[in-house]
């Protein structure tokens, strides 16, 4: 069934990027890794082996997003399935948790140029792929959409005192997954007619780059929930937020 299917994977050199392209090929799937820096990228793909193709993406480049939507148009002509992976979390090193990060992550004093940075990664570099690869999405007989967010964007989450991230809400990054679960919502309106499936998944806790790994999950467990979604079939669910194992997020 995947052997036909064709896959773009942002941010896809390391991680839990690189988590899945790795499964996704395994189950049969050609993948473009996306990565902002080609060398990288290169090295990823060559990691993962016969399946994987390096593509340079940046997110946040519009020339670099119309070109690898060239290419794979140019190669294939067509796209599967959407991984929306990529997202940083700051712009200057502070260990998570760490009094540094917790001051300097307010709503009073957190840096407008970090969060412009990380949101435009991580809210409108969502939109400008989703917006360069939804002709090839549309030749797909079986197209689907994963957007990787994170638990800590959940706005009905956050509002409760008790949850566990509560004190750790902020503008930089649990603020831009909130908006890009926004995004993800207005992607999923504009397609609700449509065949293309839309999800929002979120990794565990993962030991990652993304969090200094800090993360207690390791990359393969952490990454079961995305694996999971984007191996769905044609008959598998649109529209939903979840993390392992299928386990509903509220908005």
């Amino acid at each position: 069934m995947n052997g036909n299917r064709v896959a773009l994977v942002t941010g896809a050199n390391q991680g839990v990027g690189q988590q899945l392209a790795k499964e996704l090929v395994a189950n049969g799937l050609t993948v473009f890794v996306g990565s902002r820096d080609f060398a990288r990228g290169e090295a990823a793909a060559k990691d993962i082996g016969p399946g994987a193709i390096a593509l340079q993406l940046d997110v946040t480049d519009t020339a670099s997003i119309a070109a690898a939507a060239e290419r794979i148009h140019a190669e294939i002509g067509h796209l599967d399935l959407l991984v929306n992976n990529a997202g940083i979390s700051k712009t200057t090193y502070r260990a998570l948790g760490s009094p540094e990060y917790t001051a300097s992550s307010k709503a009073s004093n957190a840096s407008l140029d970090e969060i412009r940075a990380v949101w435009d990664v991580n809210v409108f570099g969502v939109l400008a792929v989703y917006q360069a690869m939804l002709p090839l999405l549309r030749e797909s007989t079986d197209a689907r959409i994963v957007n990787v967010s994170s638990g800590v964007g959940s706005l009905t989450s956050n509002a409760e005192p008790d949850y566990p991230y509560h004190a750790m809400y902020g503008p930089i990054y649990p603020a831009s997954k909130a908006a890009m679960n926004a995004i993800t919502l207005a992607i999923m309106v504009e397609l609700e007619s449509s065949d293309i499936k839309v999800n929002l998944v979120s990794p565990a806790f993962t030991s990652t780059n993304l969090n200094g790994f800090a993360g207690t999950e390791s990359v393969e467990d952490g990454s079961r929930e995305v694996v999971r979604v984007a191996l769905l079939g044609p008959d598998g669910p649109t529209g939903t937020f979840t993390r392992w194992e299928n386990t509903a997020i509220p908005w």
